[in-house]
């Protein structure tokens, strides 16, 4: 979708407003990201290193850079016959990946092209090259159809993503390998999730309609936004109406709690675990849907800072749960011994899932993390599993679309646990699908993000 950050995008000026900068300088930050990101620095924290004020703008034009990245550098090639050096390079894709396309160009191609230009001259970094790029950016604009013509049999130009990942779609997806590949290109939506302890999804309905703001229902506890809005414009947000989470992410809880919370009042509440809790949006979800006093909860986090999220995310919604910083797998640093009716395994992953909120994602990993993070996700199971009492559950999760770490990864683990009972579960979802890979319709989740979930039942003795 076109991202219109200019005041008059058409008229291939560098004029800008009070609030806006000028386009020069959001492509020079833009560039600076993207060179962050190849090498090696996650897009949240590339961007998280932009100045408040310029940050959205910048974030919105990097977005739709990685997004048709692919096609970018396949550009580049045509139009030199050496790579650039990082950040020239950077900037030149930068001007390809917004103009190559004009229905989804935010700007006018010229437009974006003389002020390309004009962030070379700027930046030092760039000055030298400043006419390299200008002749190269020239030469697209005379040339684009038969350009992008010469790129359009390049699968990755094509597609967007790296090569490896494409084949593997193949092979894991072989009917919804394409679909699954537009949908990463594609905005995803904002989906709301009430909070059970304060609202209803219809009665919170009411709220954002009362204000403006249009949603539909989706989940037990969603609500899709008809367009994504800053938080501090929803009703209540700061005081824990409703919290930001995909439709997908959404299905956890009600998958490891319905059917297993206690029926009679007054009961002791289930002891449950969320293994990998930050940022704590799951373990909100689990405390919000059991109700008060049903449940205790120990989140798990390794990483310190990703912890303290945990803290903030319980504090707004005014809810409470045990956070410890420690490794979920090396359960003699954290564990008192006692066993969990519950156990939420929402395990580190490729994020092969999530790619269209996280265009970063495709272009930073590599094919041999999938193996290495499978390996990793078999250590947790395998540890996680005993301190699940007999007659308890656990959920394993990840938000990637691979099946080596979804279904072969649980076949796996069924084949070296007979004391394992895979329950109704929905398997792979894809993202923005609407069915599962296999058929099997998930209308009620809405337009969501790709997932795994696999809900394991420990048997209990007759």
């Amino acid at each position: 979708m076109p991202v219109d950050l200019s005041s008059d995008p058409s008229s291939g000026s560098a004029a800008s407003t009070p609030q806006q900068p000028p386009l020069w300088r959001q492509l020079q930050l833009t560039a600076g990201a993207l060179a962050s990101i190849r090498a090696g620095t996650s897009g949240s924290v590339a961007f998280e290193a932009v100045e408040p004020a310029l940050r959205p703008g910048v974030q919105a034009l990097g977005f739709q850079v990685l997004r048709w990245l692919g096609r970018a550098e396949a550009l580049r090639r045509h139009l030199a016959k050496r790579t650039p050096p990082p950040l020239p390079d950077a900037l030149l894709c930068t001007a390809l990946a917004l103009a190559w396309h004009t229905d989804h160009a935010p700007y006018e191609p010229f437009t974006l092209v003389d002020q390309a230009v004009e962030a070379a001259k700027r930046n030092p970094a760039t000055r030298a090259q400043a006419s390299f790029i200008n002749a190269c950016l020239r030469r697209f604009l005379r040339e684009r159809d038969e350009l992008v013509a010469a790129t359009d049999s390049e699968p990755v130009a094509q597609w967007n993503h790296p090569r490896w990942w494409i084949e593997r779609l193949k092979r894991d997806h072989p009917r919804d390998w394409q679909r699954v590949l537009s949908a990463d290109n594609a905005q995803a939506p904002m989906t709301l999730r009430v909070n059970a302890l304060q609202s209803t999804p219809a009665a919170y309905l009411l709220e954002l309609e009362a204000v403006g703001l249009g949603a539909t229902r989706v989940g037990a506890d969603g609500l899709q936004l008809t367009r994504a809005r800053p938080v501090q414009q929803l009703p209540g947000f700061a005081d824990g109406a409703c919290s930001v989470q995909d439709g997908a992410a959404q299905l956890a809880a009600p998958l490891l709690l319905d059917g297993l919370l206690p029926a009679a009042p007054g009961a002791a509440p289930l002891r449950v675990l969320d293994a990998c809790a930050a940022p704590g949006g799951k373990t909100a979800h689990l405390i919000e849907r059991a109700g008060p006093g049903a449940i205790e909860v120990t989140a798990l986090e390794v990483d310190p800072v990703r912890s303290r999220r945990i803290d903030e995310t319980l504090a707004r919604l005014g809810l409470k749960a045990k956070v410890v910083v420690a490794d979920a797998g090396r359960t003699a640093d954290w564990w008192d011994g006692a066993l969990f009716d519950a156990i939420l395994l929402d395990a580190p992953c490729t994020a092969s899932g999530i790619v269209r909120r996280h265009p970063d994602v495709r272009w930073l990993r590599r094919e041999s993390d999938t193996a290495q993070l499978a390996t990793q996700q078999a250590m947790l199971l395998a540890a996680l599993w005993p301190l699940v009492r007999p007659g308890g559950r656990l959920l394993y999760c990840t938000c990637s679309v691979f099946r080596e770490e979804g279904s072969q990864q649980i076949d796996a683990f069924l084949a070296r646990n007979t004391d394992a009972c895979l329950l109704p579960s929905p398997g792979h979802l894809l993202p923005q699908s609407g069915a599962n890979a296999r058929g099997v319709p998930d209308n009620a989740s809405g337009d969501h993000d790709g997932f795994f979930y696999a809900l394991l039942e420990k048997p209990a003795p007759h």
